[in-house]
C-alpha cells in the first residue's frame, strides 16, 4: 500500500508541474482559417500542454496592417504569434524575431526555397511558410482536346490556341467565347499579372534584392506590349477592370478557354453551379521565351513571432508546429490549401483531394517574388506606381517604352522612402 501511494503521490507531482510549466500564447490566425488554426491550437496542447489562444484578424486581410504596426509600435507582448502575407515580411521585418536558430535546419528544408527564402531579409529568418500561393494558368482540356491543341509553353503559343479556339466556338454559336481571361484591374493584382509576364520573359521583377530598378529593359517592355495586344483580341475590352473573381466568373461560366487566378480555382471550379466540371486542366503559367523560367507570381502566407514576445521559445515552437509537414498536410486535406512542403507533393491523400499538384510542383518551385522584402514599407507606393503605369499601357493611354523609363525614375526614390 505504501508504494503504491508513494508511486500516485510520484504521478501527481508530475502532473502538476506539467501543468505548471505549460505556458500560453496569443496568436493572429486568417478569419477563414479559424477552425484549421483551432484543430492546430489542440494539437500542439495535446503535444507540449501549452495553450494557444487564437484570435480572428479582420474579414479583409489588409485591415490588419494598421492593427499590427500600432502594436508593434508600442511593443506590445499581448499577441506572440502573427499570420503574414508575403508582402508584409519586409514591412515588419525589425518587429519579428529571427528564427533561424530556433526552428531545426532540417524543419527549414523540408520546404519550397523560394518560399522560404522569400522571408530570409537582412540575414535574418523573419517567418516560416505556412501555404503556398502562386499564379498557374487554368484551361478548358474539353476545348483543347476537341480542337487537337496540346497545352502551350509559350505565351504566344497560348495566344494562338487561344484565338483559334476562340474563333472556332464563337463560329459554332458560342458568341460570348473568349480566349484568355486574366486580371488588368488597376489594383495589387495587376502587380502580379505584369511581374509574371516580365519575369517569364527574362526581364526582372521590378526592382532586384539588391535595390536596382531594373523594370526598364527591352525583355519587360516586350512582355508587356505582348499583354497589350491580348485586349479586344483574345481578351474583352472589361479584362481593363477584371479583379481575380470578375476573371473566374467569366472562366466558371464557360465563356473563357484560358484563364490566370490562383490555386483556389481548382475547388471553385468543381462546384456546383459551375459550368466547367471535370473540364478544368492546370499548368503552369507560359514563359515569355524558351528558357526562361514559369515565374508565377509567390503568394504564400507566413507565421512569425513577435520581437516583443514574452515568451519566444514557445512562440517559435509553435510557428514550427503550425507550418510543419502534419499540420499543412491537415489544412490541405480540410481546405484544400496547397503545401509549401516539398515532400507533401507527392503524398497520396493530398493528390486526392489536390490532384493539380502533382504536375505543377515545379511553378510553385520557379515562382517570382514581389520585391517586397527591399522596399520594406515602401512596397505599397511602389506597387501602386507600377500597376498604375502598367494599366495606363494596357489601355492605351500611354507608349509603353516611354513609361517604363519614367516610372524607372520614380521607383528609384520610391524605394528608398522605405
Amino acid at each position: 500500500m505504501l508504494k503504491k501511494s508513494l508511486a500516485a503521490l510520484a504521478i501527481s507531482a508530475a502532473l502538476w508541474g506539467s501543468s505548471a510549466h505549460a505556458e500560453t500564447i496569443s496568436v493572429f490566425c486568417s478569419p477563414t482559417e479559424f477552425e484549421l488554426c483551432t484543430n492546430v491550437a489542440n494539437a500542439w496542447k495535446e503535444k507540449t500542454g501549452n495553450e494557444a489562444k487564437i484570435n480572428k484578424m479582420p474579414a479583409l486581410l489588409d485591415d490588419a496592417i494598421p492593427i499590427y504596426q500600432q502594436l508593434l509600435a508600442a511593443k506590445s507582448k499581448d499577441v506572440d504569434v502573427l499570420f503574414l502575407d508575403v508582402i508584409w515580411l519586409g514591412m515588419f521585418k525589425s518587429n519579428l524575431l529571427d528564427l533561424k536558430t530556433m526552428i531545426p535546419q532540417a524543419d527549414q528544408d523540408k520546404h519550397f526555397a523560394s518560399t522560404l527564402n522569400a522571408a530570409k531579409l537582412d540575414g535574418n529568418l523573419i517567418a516560416m511558410p505556412a501555404y503556398m500561393d502562386v499564379g498557374l494558368m487554368f484551361y478548358r482540356k474539353d476545348l483543347l482536346e476537341k480542337y487537337g491543341k496540346a497545352a502551350p509553353k509559350t505565351w504566344d503559343e497560348l495566344a494562338a490556341t487561344a484565338k483559334e479556339i476562340q474563333d472556332k466556338e464563337r463560329a459554332a454559336g458560342s458568341a460570348d467565347m473568349w480566349g484568355y481571361a486574366w486580371q488588368a484591374k488597376s489594383y495589387e493584382g495587376l502587380t502580379c499579372d505584369a511581374i509574371e509576364l516580365v519575369a517569364s520573359n527574362g526581364g526582372g521583377t521590378i526592382i532586384s534584392d539588391d535595390g536596382k530598378v531594373t523594370i526598364d529593359n527591352p525583355q519587360a517592355a516586350a512582355a508587356l506590349e505582348k499583354a497589350k495586344g491580348w485586349i479586344g483580341s483574345i481578351s474583352p475590352e472589361g479584362v481593363l477592370n477584371y479583379d481575380e473573381e470578375q476573371s473566374r466568373a467569366v472562366f466558371e461560366s464557360g465563356n473563357a478557354v484560358f484563364h490566370r487566378n490562383w490555386p483556389y480555382v481548382w475547388g471553385t471550379s468543381h462546384e456546383k453551379g459551375s459550368n466547367i466540371v471535370d473540364k478544368v486542366g492546370v499548368m503552369p503559367l507560359p514563359v515569355g521565351k524558351q528558357g526562361e523560367k514559369s515565374s508565377g507570381c509567390l503568394g504564400p502566407m507566413y507565421y512569425g513571432v513577435n520581437k516583443y514576445s514574452a515568451k519566444p521559445e514557445v512562440a517559435a515552437d509553435f510557428v514550427n508546429f503550425i507550418t510543419g509537414p502534419d499540420m499543412q498536410k491537415m489544412r490541405a486535406l480540410k481546405a484544400a490549401l496547397n503545401p509549401s512542403i516539398q515532400a507533401l507533393y507527392s503524398d497520396p491523400e493530398v493528390l486526392e483531394k489536390i490532384p493539380f499538384l502533382k504536375d505543377n510542383q515545379q511553378a510553385f518551385a520557379d515562382s517570382a517574388v514581389r520585391p517586397s522584402g527591399y522596399t520594406g514599407t515602401s512596397y505599397n507606393r511602389v506597387s501602386q506606381a507600377f500597376y498604375r503605369s502598367v494599366h495606363d499601357m494596357l489601355s492605351g493611354g500611354a507608349e509603353v517604352k516611354s513609361s517604363l523609363t519614367s516610372l524607372a525614375g520614380r521607383l528609384e526614390k520610391l524605394k528608398e522612402s522605405r
